[in-house]
């Protein structure tokens, strides 16, 4: 096993874009004797750092750290482009994709789910760039030594296509009008985190917190009955810097709200600034455009969303960060979707956020 159960005295986590800001504030919900343990490990390229609320159980919080790693090896399994033997990759080996193919729950769920991204954004996001994404080197392919010619990212652009996805679901399968490479990178992360919540909601754990790689998700509340505060990080080089404090419990007229409804949320952050490479000078975002099959290059720097499951939050906000500030801060708006844009200006950096983002913001 390769996880790591610790209890903090307090925890102070860095993620990739955000810092998990746990401080307590006054006021009691949970029994005295219970406390904020921290469970740990290795899964998708990055690390997962989960937070249980609960009494001191040495054998009860192995449990749950084997229940947590099970949970994550069946997404891994299921979606991995870096297994050979992950499901997708066996469907993604297929010559001939025109007849369908089975599925699982859960590939058939983030797949669907994808679709409905897609179709919102009209586009922006799409797993089936993921043989650009290779050829720009941000794939399992090695990077390489030289950037791509138009020609070729047009020659492999022209078979991509979302709209290429036929999904049933019952029994739930897939095929495809032309063979795809399907990329689930910017979605399977948020359902893991997802997959880890409902995990220990049935183990009866009733305040949580699951970070992976950046992407987030809370139930209940701390041992003292505050919310789950997260920091958004400034975009640059020196990580850690913050820009907004947010409660997942959400604000109301400056205090946290109470409603148990609104407790249970999930948060997912997307930017160009973290994995990028130059070459001769120019500097080249892992965040392509399906419509150029190049990075993008608008002002654009990072784009956080909450929502009620991490899978969506992590799609829309890379679909968000492929759109630029202009169409995505009118696409959340018109959608209601709680959106937190932070944009390269003449002057430095400028946020912007949608009123549905208002109520989560503390300071």
């Amino acid at each position: 096993m390769l996880f790591s159960v610790v209890k903090p005295a307090r925890a102070v986590m860095i993620s990739v874009f955000f810092a998990l800001v746990v401080a307590a504030l006054a006021g009691c919900s949970f029994k005295p004797e219970q406390q904020i343990w921290e469970i740990s490990g290795p899964i998708f390229g990055t690390r997962y750092h989960i937070s249980v609320v609960m009494e001191d159980d040495q054998v009860r919080l192995q449990q749950l750290a084997g229940g947590i790693e099970q949970a994550l090896d069946g997404v891994d399994a299921a979606m991995s482009t870096w297994r050979e033997d992950s499901e997708l990759s066996r469907f993604n080996a297929l010559p001939d994709q025109s007849d369908w193919t089975a599925l699982s729950a859960p590939l058939y769920t983030v797949l669907l789910e994808a679709e409905t991204v897609s179709a919102l954004t009209d586009g922006a996001f799409d797993i089936t760039i993921g043989p650009v994404v290779n050829l720009w080197g941000f794939g399992p392919d090695a990077r390489p030594d030289k950037v791509p010619d138009e020609a070729t990212v047009a020659r492999i652009l022209e078979r991509t296509g979302h709209k290429k996805i036929e999904l049933r679901d019952q029994p739930p399968g897939i095929r495809t009008s032309e063979a795809q490479y399907l990329d689930l990178s910017a979605i399977a992360k948020g359902f893991g985190v997802d997959e880890v919540a409902r995990y220990l909601a049935a183990e009866g754990i009733s305040g949580y917190l699951v970070e992976i790689g950046g992407e987030v998700s809370v139930g209940g509340r701390k041992p003292d009955g505050s919310a789950w505060r997260l920091a958004i990080e400034t975009p640059g080089d020196a990580a850690g810097q913050v820009n907004r404090i947010v409660a997942l419990g959400g604000v109301v007229d400056g205090a946290l709200a109470v409603d148990s409804v609104r407790n249970d949320r999930a948060l997912a952050t997307s930017g160009d600034y973290r994995n990028y490479y130059e070459f001769n000078g120019q500097r080249y975002s892992h965040t392509l455009d399906p419509k150029t099959g190049k990075p993008i290059t608008h002002n654009l720097a990072s784009v956080t969303v909450i929502a009620e499951n991490c899978m969506r939050a992590d799609a829309l906000a890379t679909g968000f960060t492929v759109m630029g500030f202009e169409d995505a801060m009118a696409l959340a708006v018109r959608q209601n979707i709680p959106a937190y844009f932070i944009v390269r200006g003449e002057a430095g950096f400028e946020t912007h956020y949608t009123p549905a983002f208002s109520s989560f913001i503390t300071q």
